[in-house]
């Protein structure tokens, strides 16, 4: 990896599975920046009737929003609260198909790791969450996607404090392996 490079590690999974709160933990501990979901924001007005162009919205939305804030990053690490594979993900299930433009930009965007959210903990009811009852699906769906594009990932599992303990771990892990010593 170049000096200038920063590490990216995204955390992703279905659901009600802790990736916001994982990614501002981490964020927070390591004492740098954490890229939102951008989908969170977009989604507030929507009534869950979402379009492809909605989708495709969103993937702009999380290019341009992760951009500016590594951009602004004085830290050699980012975290990344979800990426637009995700909105791959959804446009698959609801759309059956994913535009061009979105497939094309996961191809050619890099992250160093993904920490990808077991679904060990319990669903909790949030008005911009749709299916309770396919976590299990959804976790396969991220693992093969994962896989396709040979992405490093652990998954992340535990309740309360185990959860942050075994991400921050497996975070460590990761950059002790690549030897990235980073001035964080």
């Amino acid at each position: 990896m170049s000096e200038n490079h920063t590490v990216k590690i995204a955390i992703v999974g279905p659901e009600s599975t802790g990736k916001s709160t994982i990614a501002q933990q981490l964020a927070t501990h390591m004492n740098t920046l954490c890229v939102p979901e951008y989908a969170r924001y977009y989604c507030q007005n929507l009534d869950n009737n979402y379009t492809l162009q909605d989708e495709v919205n969103m993937f702009y939305g999380q290019i341009a929003l992760e951009d500016a804030i590594q951009q602004n990053n004085r830290s050699k690490l980012l975290f990344c609260d979800t990426t637009i594979l995700t909105v791959k993900i959804w446009s698959d299930h609801l759309f059956g198909h994913t535009p061009t433009e979105v497939t094309n930009e996961i191809a050619a965007r890099h992250y160093d790791l993904y920490l990808l959210m077991d679904i060990d903990l319990p669903w909790q009811d949030d008005p911009l969450r749709d299916f309770p009852n396919q976590r299990e699906h959804f976790k396969q769906i991220w693992i093969q996607e994962l896989n396709a594009l040979k992405a490093e990932y652990k998954i992340i599992c535990g309740q309360g404090t185990a959860r942050f303990t075994n991400a921050l771990e497996a975070t460590h892990n990761f950059l002790k392996q690549k030897h990235l010593f980073l001035d964080i």
